[in-house]
């Protein structure tokens, strides 16, 4: 009995190896992604400005990068004790107006040089749904918890997705030509927006995103959502929440992400760094015993190996 679809997948060309450097933008979902890369020492930068929801916020920010628009005051206000800016998550938000500019321009810099310099980026939108703020009449990454009554609630069309992804292109190649551009929709879902409003905002997410891809300009999909749609359409994937993809869920769509764009050269130093990594959560019942002390020094050999390799890699011995 056949209980499960299974979505063709295949391997990619240009696949990400550990010369590659990875940017990934976008919803909690780039955050899980991102983990599993930066666990395995592979080269890559997560959400400069934080977690961005939708296109437009992402979009934004490439656009103060390609023109080099740095924050200023008047880009904060002031609320709740703390500097905000519309267009960065809340994350980092600071009470300390100057420490807060510092750090805007800083993390732009970053992403600056992370974008021309990156092989791939990986995009993961998680909303069409957006929020306008009256007063400026510009769409927000964040609210930061400001009334509702200040925002218009805004659902983007189809054709304002591929819009702005075909912007975001565009701006990208300005000053990265060949890099490898991965889309994908995230599959957490946003139902305080609603069962109903949450299907119509991926399926605008989707509708657009195809509008765009097109492997002959490096410009990929890759099908996170209908993984966890269609082959993991079982709450026992989910969170307490049944919103996010558990941890179960997220190894799998791993899995099968790594397959179609994660080089296969890279499975030997893949394996010896996963051994590692669990080597360091090693607990001894005796720190003193001979036993432990060839644990550890076993695993300070692997770990020069591993870094002889790859140089940027680090390891918290703590």
């Amino acid at each position: 009995m056949k209980l499960q679809t299974q979505i063709p997948l295949k391997p990619e060309a240009n696949q990400i190896g550990y010369t590659s450097k990875v940017v990934l933008l976008g919803s909690c979902f780039a955050e899980n992604m991102g983990a599993k890369l930066s666990y395995l020492k592979f080269q890559s930068t997560l959400n400069h400005f934080g977690i961005l929801f939708n296109p437009v916020a992402i979009e934004r920010l490439i656009k103060r990068v390609i023109n080099y628009n740095y924050f200023t005051e008047e880009d904060t206000f002031f609320y709740n004790e703390q500097w905000h800016c519309f267009e960065v998550h809340s994350s980092l938000s600071n009470p300390d107006k100057v420490e807060f500019l510092s750090t805007l321009n800083i993390a732009l810099d970053h992403f600056k040089q992370s974008l021309a310099e990156a092989t791939h980026i990986v995009f993961t939108y998680g909303t069409a749904w957006v929020y306008r703020e009256i007063l400026s009449d510009v769409i927000v990454a964040n609210c930061h918890k400001i009334p509702q009554q200040k925002f218009n609630k805004e659902l983007l069309s189809p054709d304002d997705v591929s819009d702005v992804l075909l912007s975001i292109e565009g701006l990208i190649r300005e000053i990265n030509p060949t890099c490898v551009l991965i889309n994908t929709v995230s599959p957490v879902r946003h139902i305080k927006d609603g069962i109903v409003e949450n299907s119509r905002s991926k399926a605008h997410l989707l509708a657009g995103v195809h509008e765009v891809v097109s492997a002959k300009k490096q410009n990929y999909y890759f099908p996170s959502f209908e993984i966890m749609m269609d082959e993991l359409r079982d709450y026992r994937f989910y969170t307490k929440d049944l919103l996010h993809p558990n941890e179960t869920a997220i190894d799998i769509i791993w899995e099968k992400f790594s397959y179609v764009w994660i080089g296969s050269e890279t499975l030997v130093l893949q394996k010896k760094i996963s051994e590692i990594e669990s080597g360091l959560q090693h607990r001894p019942f005796n720190a003193a015993s001979q036993a432990h002390k060839k644990f550890l020094s076993n695993l300070e050999k692997k770990i020069s190996e591993v870094i002889k390799a790859l140089p940027w890699a680090s390891f918290d011995i703590t």
